[in-house]
Parts: C-alpha cells; structure tokens; sequence
C-alpha cells in the first residue's frame, strides 16, 4: 500500500509515493478496492493471506457412486 500527499491549489500536485506497508493481502480479483478504512481515518481494514497451504496431490476417483447412493437413500 502506498500512499501521497497531493496539493489542489492553484494546481494539482501529487507529492513522491511512499510505502504504508507490504504483505500478502487478498486482492478482489476486480478493480474496486480491497480494502476499507476506519471511520476514524487511522486504519485500514485488509484481509492477509494466512500460512501457505499445501498443495494437494492426492485425487479420488469415485465408480458406481449412483448404486452407492442408491443404496444409502432408498427410493420406492
């Protein structure tokens, strides 16, 4: 996040971006924004990626699942 202080008048002048903070935070995966700020103006409300999660590798492959239903769920 990144942030700079800009003047209006006479003009507008945006002043040399500086970085507020970095980290793994949640996009939207749109261009709206993906975070919020507190009423109070002092903070922002972001989520962060939690510990990375392992890579599953492992992949089921379920046959006659309809008997098995079937089987479990009855129907006269």
């Amino acid at each position: 996040m990144m942030s700079a202080a800009v003047t209006t008048k006479p003009t507008f002048q945006p002043g040399t971006a500086r970085l507020l903070f970095q980290g793994p935070y949640v996009g939207t995966g749109t261009h709206s924004a993906n975070y919020d700020v507190t009423v109070d103006d002092q903070r922002f409300l972001m989520v962060r990626v939690s510990e990375p999660q392992p890579q599953h590798t492992d992949f089921n492959v379920v046959l006659n699942w309809t008997e098995e239903l079937k089987r479990l769920v009855p129907v006269n």
